[in-house]
């Protein structure tokens, strides 16, 4: 058993992965019904799923992607965190049995333990003093995640919502979700745990999409940024396809300007990319394809820069263990392919599947691209090819994928807007919460939106990276839409917050956090006959101090 008293052995936890490698999940059994369903295989889908299933329910997890954990077992192995003092329960076991996978020799297999530089955000890697992990390999963090479910008894149904059929309502309440596997799920409360908050959009549940204005909620970092200096292009770049001709248009992908003032809302999206898994191990890494359809003009801004000098920052080498990188974006032109997940009249949000498969595999092309230009492009000095030559992706890591990541990394799409909306002054402590059901401690941090035209160079636009001081609480009021739009469903990810709040509570560890807290209000519901608006706050908090959350920021000295 896992236990949450994080108890297990290094050896016990061995075994669960060895048994997490032959598991193959069930398929869909004649009936499906649940008394609590959750959709969406990220790492929140599973500590919901799981919480769920150890409280006594009948768990049902959807799983649209095929592979648990999300971006915590798509590359984000360099866990953005703030603090280890939010993680309690669930995402507390989960760092820990990480952490004991690699006590063992056998775990590295890459590179001998003592090699491992044990570098991380703030504390080491792998912490001997928490016994902790923030860093780690994409497939061991899937392999917890598999054994998490296994052991918990929870039924994973590999499928998705289907956005042509409408999700059945009994008042305000679910009664069932319809899937595209034709079958419809039936149950008592329901979890939305997928990155784009389809489930929540499906069943009529109020959200934005975009950054608010300041003025809207009395923030500071909201809405319009103008060209910060952060993850910022060199000065010089030309913005024109004929370098100082206007009349020959603009780049791919560069706005005239930035569509408003300092401080107005738009409804754009910032950045996504794939956190890439590479190596230079020459006996485990592939070599970086060239796209099928790759167009030298979309690397256009690359060269400009590299022909103003920028030699680095082309990818982040966060490394993981046994070689490999939590591959992120690291500066003006790197990884995030700025502006292309949204456009006139959509967004990510607004694509079915079929077209976000489609947007996604451009966003992969693109960045394949980008490194195969830095790698082989004749516009690239030979020096900074050779430097850039010895990358490539990670053969032991998902195999089953041409060695790249799953999942696309959803930074923000729709976030619901409840009675509470989390705001940064939440965050900074500027205002209270006085019903915490998690803690948060990231920066208030947002990717570029936009490239545009500023005295005459391209410019990007819309980082944002503002301390918050120190760990903050997260309402259960956030979790929850509206009492007359939906009364049986929690939203743990695209919760009601603004654009700048979510930049920081968007993080994986808080969203383990949070769907273990959405399940445990879950199940109180259904015990009492209750909507999750009527869930005694003193009641749920109650039950998630017992299984170990932590609720109360720390006393600011």
């Amino acid at each position: 058993m896992i236990h949450s008293s994080h108890s297990l052995k290094a050896s016990a936890y061995a075994t669960l992965i060895l048994c997490a490698a032959l598991f193959t999940t069930r398929a869909a059994e004649a009936s499906d019904e649940a008394d609590v369903v959750v959709y969406g295989d990220a790492a929140g889908g599973v500590t919901a799923a799981v919480q769920a299933a150890r409280m006594g329910k009948k768990v049902i997890l959807i799983s649209p992607i095929g592979h648990l954990g999300g971006m915590t077992s798509s590359g984000l192995g360099w866990t953005d965190i703030g603090s280890t003092a939010i993680l309690g329960g669930l995402s507390h076991e989960f760092y820990h049995c990480v952490y004991q996978h690699y006590q063992q020799d056998a775990a590295w297999t890459q590179e001998p333990h003592a090699t491992f530089k044990n570098l991380g955000q703030g504390p080491p890697a792998l912490d001997p003093k928490t016994e902790l992990a923030s860093t780690f390999e994409p497939k061991v963090a899937e392999g917890v995640f598999d054994a998490m479910v296994k052991e918990a008894g929870v039924r994973v149904i590999h499928s998705r919502l289907d956005l042509d059929r409408k999700v059945s309502k009994s008042g305000t309440k679910i009664s069932d979700i319809p899937l595209e596997n034709g079958t419809n799920v039936i149950g008592k409360m329901f979890i939305d745990a997928s990155y784009e908050g389809d489930l929540m959009a499906a069943a009529g549940v109020s959200f934005v999409v975009g950054r608010e204005a300041n003025a809207e909620y009395q923030e500071t970092g909201n809405g319009i940024t103008g060209p910060g200096k952060l993850n910022q292009l060199d000065n010089g770049i030309d913005p024109y396809v004929v370098k100082g001709d206007p009349a020959s248009g603009l780049l791919p992908g560069v706005n005239p300007d930035m569509g408003g003032k300092v401080g107005e809302a738009d409804q754009r999206l910032q950045a996504y990319c794939y956190r890439m898994v590479l190596t230079t191990l020459a006996s485990n890494r592939v070599p970086i394809p060239k796209p099928a359809n790759y167009q030298e003009t979309d690397y256009e801004i690359l060269f400009r820069a590299i022909e103003g000098g920028q030699t680095s920052g082309f990818f982040k080498t966060s490394m993981v263990p046994n070689q490999k990188t939590d591959a992120n974006n690291d500066s003006g032109i790197s990884c995030d392919w700025i502006g292309y997940n949204y456009g006139k009249n959509w967004n990510w949000a607004t694509l079915n599947h079929r077209q976000r498969e489609e947007l996604a595999a451009k966003h992969r092309d693109w960045q394949l691209g980008m490194l195969w230009t830095l790698q082989n492009h004749p516009r690239v000095p030979e020096n900074l090819r050779k430097k850039m030559a010895i990358w490539g992706l990670a053969k032991d890591e998902f195999t089953d994928n041409s060695n790249w990541p799953y999942n696309l990394y959803i930074r923000e799409a729709r976030r619901m807007k409840s009675d509470f909306v989390m705001t940064e002054n939440h965050c900074q402590h500027k205002l209270p919460v006085e019903d915490s059901v998690g803690l948060g401690a990231y920066t208030l941090d947002s990717h570029n939106v936009q490239r545009f035209v500023s005295n005459g160079m391209v410019k990007n636009e819309g980082d944002v990276e503002a301390r918050v001081g120190h760990a903050y609480g997260i309402s259960y009021r956030a979790l929850v839409p509206r009492a007359g739009e939906c009364g049986n469903l929690l939203v743990p990810w695209a919760l009601s917050a603004t654009h700048i709040a979510f930049g920081s509570i968007r993080m994986e560890p808080v969203f383990m956090v949070l769907g273990q807290s959405s399940a445990t209000a879950a199940v109180i519901a259904i015990d009492s006959g209750l909507s999750v608006q009527e869930v005694s706050y003193q009641a749920l908090r109650e039950r998630l101090l017992k299984d170990g959350q932590r609720l109360d920021p720390p006393v600011k000295k």
